[in-house]
């Protein structure tokens, strides 16, 4: 193979300088398979931390977030694999009490032409934590500005509320997010709730309870070793619609167990489009756990996921948490790192997560990705870089 032009080329954090003179000039077939190797493949975690990654591919740009605490941090790319190494803007840093403390879960969405960003926070007490979501009507996030429209009123009593999520069907807005029952007591419940919107920020329904944690497999909340709660929590939490390629059904992932613990895993609600979303009737349960820990992988706490499709629109994949050991070692921090790979759809419109990968496996990127790593051959690469 033949390289035309001078150029050089930086790859991953370590930088890999291949230069060639002017002209034509004969490379090794196997440097170049190994350049080209990096150039299309990547390996997780796509952050060394992270917790609660979403991800939006909107016109060509993947738009993603993660809790950072204190404020709201957006990311801009082409390539979502390498996305820590993109642009990124500080959107928002809270100067009010009520929502200034544990910004927890921020998820980006675009509504007729305007964006949203939808997280929860607190007055400096995580049992008053509440749902706020921001405006921002530049066609590019990056530009303008965003600002408050308010907290979403999720019920009379201003239950506890995290983690909201929106998607549309047949013309109508809906809001999903985990909330309690009641105010904590002695015990903590999260369940899964959803209402209909009237605007993408103010609630057009009475809430809807449709998941609580009742199954076992959902209700691990206490770690052999390391830290634990002081009182009971059972936990269904970060809800996230996936709508089924035929359009038969709309699929809620959700996450169940404590986050704390190495049982954190996916559940999947369904719903056919055509049914009643507010009629909790309409939902069928996985009866156990569609995503969850691989001890043979070195995975733990696998969860509080969202999606993604490839640039081509022929792969999607799945973007969620996990630790590298059990719990988190003392005085090691916060250890979940963002993670992404590959699903597949089953025939009955339902999809198959797989089990999580081990961080040394090498992935191919998503099809159609812009890769800012690509190099310009004669003749292109397998995975064309386009």
């Amino acid at each position: 193979m033949k390289i035309k032009n001078c150029f050089v080329v930086t790859l991953g954090v370590a930088a890999l300088f291949f230069a060639t003179s002017c002209g034509n000039t004969k490379v090794k077939k196997s440097e170049l398979a190994r350049i080209d190797s990096l150039a299309t493949t990547y390996v997780n975690p796509l952050f060394p931390k992270g917790p609660d990654p979403w991800a939006l591919f909107h016109e060509g740009i993947y738009y993603y977030m993660h809790t950072v605490q204190d404020s709201l941090v957006l990311w801009k790319t082409t390539d979502i694999t390498d996305v820590k190494n993109a642009p990124r803007k500080t959107v928002w840093i809270p100067t009010e009490l009520s929502n200034k403390y544990h910004l927890w879960a921020p998820e980006i969405h675009n509504i007729n032409g305007k964006w949203y960003i939808y997280y929860a926070a607190d007055d400096g007490n995580t049992d008053n934590h509440q749902m706020y979501v921001l405006e921002n009507v530049n066609s590019d996030p990056f530009d303008g500005e965003f600002v408050m429209k308010g907290r979403i009123s999720t019920d009379k009593d201003n239950n506890w509320a995290i983690d909201g999520s929106v998607f549309q069907n047949k013309g109508e807005l809906y809001m999903v997010w985990s909330g309690w029952q009641t105010r904590r007591v002695d015990t903590e419940t999260q369940c899964i709730y959803i209402a209909r919107m009237k605007n993408p920020w103010t609630m057009d329904s009475e809430r809807v309870l449709i998941s609580k944690p009742e199954l076992e497999w959902e209700r691990h909340h206490k770690n052999e070793n390391g830290w634990n709660p002081s009182y009971d929590i059972f936990v269904n939490e970060g809800p996230q619609p996936l709508m089924s390629p035929r359009g038969k059904y709309i699929h809620i992932a959700y996450s169940a167990s404590g986050v704390w613990t190495p049982y954190y895993a996916l559940g999947l609600l369904t719903a056919s489009t055509d049914s009643d979303m507010l009629d909790p009737k309409s939902w069928s349960k996985s009866q156990q756990a569609v995503f969850r820990q691989s001890p043979e992988n070195g995975v733990y706490g696998t969860g509080h996921n969202s999606f993604f499709p490839s640039p081509d629109g022929t792969e999607w994949y799945i973007l969620y948490h996990a630790r590298d050991t059990q719990v988190d070692l003392e005085g090691a921090g916060d250890t979940r790192s963002p993670r992404a790979q590959k699903f597949v759809w089953l025939e009955n419109d339902y999809p198959d997560f797989g089990i999580p990968l081990p961080t040394s496996t090498r992935l191919n990127k998503p099809l159609g990705v812009v890769s800012s790593t690509c190099l310009l051959y004669t003749s292109p690469s397998p995975r064309d870089c386009s």
